[in-house]
């Protein structure tokens, strides 16, 4: 063990991480990045398929980043946007504000993905109590959804193992189906998960209800997209019942779907956008919340103000990475690149549907899932000791060890999920082939054949 790994082992509480893992074992320990590429301390290299967390959009490496921070440095470190504002982010929310549809042209910055979520919450409360509608507090979101970790954030998170330790939660979540289409019965109505949300209000009661947060393309579970017309019969039902739309665009924003925002994918304007990660490509942390004008009016004048706010957010540092980030992508034209070659991604990832052990392959632009079921036919899909065995004792390790980082996860059925830099293109792809192929195969030798053929396909 290195020493970098035995002070991390004795020192650095990880997050999301088993740290009892790595008493004894190897600790991966990332030191350089280089385009689609990182390389540990050992000088190993990793095809990096899964940009980090989903966030190292325009690739690792850009030394223009660290030359705009040395410059903002030099000119203003920090000041705080309570009361003042700097340059950079006053420049920035104009540019994200003619970047985004319609009229989303208030941006709160944040210092990051749950922060945002949480501030739209906030903020979707304190709107509705403006407009006298002080009963409106309840958020709608949907099963296995992930929207964060703070406390107000997880009310919203849709996955029980994450929710449970910490509960009680912040009061007023409620949670409906999502739209993985992979496991419905085939006669169901395509409308059916967006139906469910009107039905959630109903329930709870219209003038309960502040607001529902949907991500376009739905991280947990495994890049679930929505139906053709989901997003507008939501638009339809939010406007009935007066509740705001919340598009959670943590993942979905700047590039990772082909376009700026993911809500442009699929064409629906929201009331409010949540996103981070890729509006710095990680280069430096921030998030945001993009709000309507009509959500920012009731607190534009008089002694009105929206009480909350981060130490942190719109940090000049920050800021100008942003500024840069988003005018890489403008140069290189990364939006349209994903466009132009999504589809050879997907060519690639579907060509492993002859794996005996991939179900679907599903997602969009340069956020794709592989569910691995253990019967083709049936769906069947793995226990959750099978789960722990194929996915934390072989799959991810064995990844990693060929050269190959993404993501293997169960928090719904097992998938593997791929999210590559925006500037990945065939050679990344046939990289990720040449390893997810044979890794799967000998995962369905050593965890599906060995097992006794009567219990493959039973429930």
């Amino acid at each position: 063990m290195s020493d970098l790994q035995k002070l991390a082992v004795r020192h650095l509480w990880m997050h999301f991480t088993r740290m009892g893992s790595y008493e004894h074992g190897e600790l991966p320990v990332i030191v350089r990045g280089d385009g689609c590429y990182v390389y540990d301390e050992a000088g190993n290299r990793y095809l990096d398929g899964l940009s980090a967390l989903y966030c190292v959009n325009i690739g690792h490496g850009r030394a223009e980043l660290g030359e705009v921070a040395q410059r903002q440095i030099a000119e203003l470190g920090f000041y705080t946007n309570w009361s003042y504002a700097h340059p950079r982010s006053i420049e920035l929310a104009a540019k994200i504000a003619s970047l985004a549809p319609g009229d989303l042209n208030r941006v709160f910055f944040t210092s990051g993905g749950s922060e945002a979520v949480e501030s739209a919450w906030k903020l979707a409360k304190a709107y509705h109590a403006a407009c006298g509608r002080p009963r409106k507090h309840k958020i709608i979101s949907r099963y296995l959804a992930y929207h964060g970790t703070s406390m107000g954030a997880l009310t919203a998170t849709g996955l029980p193992p994450l929710r449970e330790p910490f509960e009680p939660l912040t009061p007023g979540g409620r949670h409906v189906p999502n739209t993985n289409s992979y496991r419905w019965p085939a006669d169901r109505d395509p409308m059916w998960a967006a139906d469910a949300i009107e039905e959630a209000i109903l329930f709870e009661g219209p003038d309960t209800v502040a607001a529902v947060i949907l991500e376009p393309v739905q991280n947990g579970g495994g890049c679930f997209v929505p139906q053709d017309g989901y997003f507008q019969r939501v638009r339809d039902i939010c406007d009935r019942y007066d509740v705001l739309l919340i598009s959670d665009e943590v993942i979905c924003a700047w590039g990772r779907i082909g376009h700026w925002l993911g809500c442009q994918r699929y064409d629906y304007l929201p009331d409010m956008i949540t996103t981070a990660k890729g509006i710095t490509s990680a280069y430096a942390p921030m998030g945001a919340v993009i709000a309507t004008d009509r959500i920012a009016e009731p607190f534009l004048h008089g002694t009105a103000s929206f009480i909350h706010g981060f130490t942190f957010g719109g940090h000049p540092v920050s800021s100008a990475i942003a500024l840069a980030n988003i005018e890489i992508m403008e140069r290189e034209r990364l939006c349209e690149h994903v466009r132009s070659r999504e589809a050879a991604f997907r060519e690639m990832l579907d060509s492993l549907r002859d794996l005996p052990i991939v179900g679907d392959v599903r997602g969009v632009g340069y956020f794709c899932a592989i569910e691995l079921v253990k019967d083709k036919g049936t769906k069947e899909t793995f226990d959750d000791q099978e789960s722990e065995e194929l996915l934390r004792g072989f799959l991810s390790g064995e990844l990693y060890r060929r050269g190959l980082i993404c993501r293997a996860d169960d928090r719904g059925d097992p998938i593997v999920q791929l999210s590559p830099p925006l500037i990945a293109d065939t050679e990344q792809f046939e990289e990720i082939e040449a390893v997810l192929r044979p890794v799967l195969t000998e995962a369905w030798e050593r965890i599906v054949k060995r097992r006794p053929a009567a219990g493959l396909g039973s429930h």
